[in-house]
């Protein structure tokens, strides 16, 4: 399928306009997998809470709306079990299940699929709808990741989403705003090849 194709076809996302095969499709779940390890390194203590500011959430936000549902999916199920298996790249360099924040991890993954299929309806084509997608994938981590962190930190439900969820808030508003900007203006970059 050539690149104008893969514009022109309702369902696409940005991954489609590379040429189709499963070399791609397996470069790009691996990639995908690799950035957000890289991300999580990008970490910075929050006082009175287990769980640093990282820029794995927005990676993972960004590979599910990049590669779609699927390879979103797998990308981020590959970054969890190389991670659990004891690839040093979660945040800090971490490694392992153990850690109280995993649940964040868990919701990456299901984040990364919700984004990735409401990219392939558009999601990523207008700010609006990208802000959208991105609220509503923040949300589903925090819907796993503050729970889980309540259990593994024996914390209440109000110190959970004060040490988990609270301090997070303005810095998602600043991912949900960088990828209003980044994936539209990427789309009508490639429309205009």
């Amino acid at each position: 399928m050539s690149t104008a194709t893969a514009i022109a076809r309702p369902g696409a996302v940005l991954a489609d306009l590379l040429p189709a095969s499963r070399v791609r499709d397996a470069a790009l779940v691996i990639g995908g997998a690799v950035l957000t390890g890289i991300a999580a390194q990008v970490a910075v203590p929050v006082p009175h809470s287990p769980v640093p500011v990282t820029g794995q959430t927005f990676a993972a936000l960004l590979v599910g709306t990049t590669l779609g549902a699927r390879r979103g999916f797998l990308s981020l199920a590959l970054y969890a079990l190389a991670g659990v298996a004891g690839v040093p790249w979660f945040a800090g360099g971490a490694s392992g299940a153990g850690m109280v924040s995993f649940g964040y991890i868990i919701g990456m993954l299901l984040a990364s699929a919700a984004v990735g299929a409401l990219a392939r309806r558009g999601a990523d084509r207008s700010p609006l709808r990208m802000a959208g997608a991105m609220i509503l994938g923040e949300a589903i981590i925090y819907a796993v990741g503050v729970p889980y962190l309540a259990l593994a930190a024996h914390l209440s439900a109000s110190q959970a989403v004060a040490a988990g969820l609270t301090p997070y808030l303005i810095g998602d508003a600043l991912k949900a705003a960088l990828a209003m900007g980044a994936l539209p203006t990427a789309w009508k970059f490639a429309n205009k090849r």
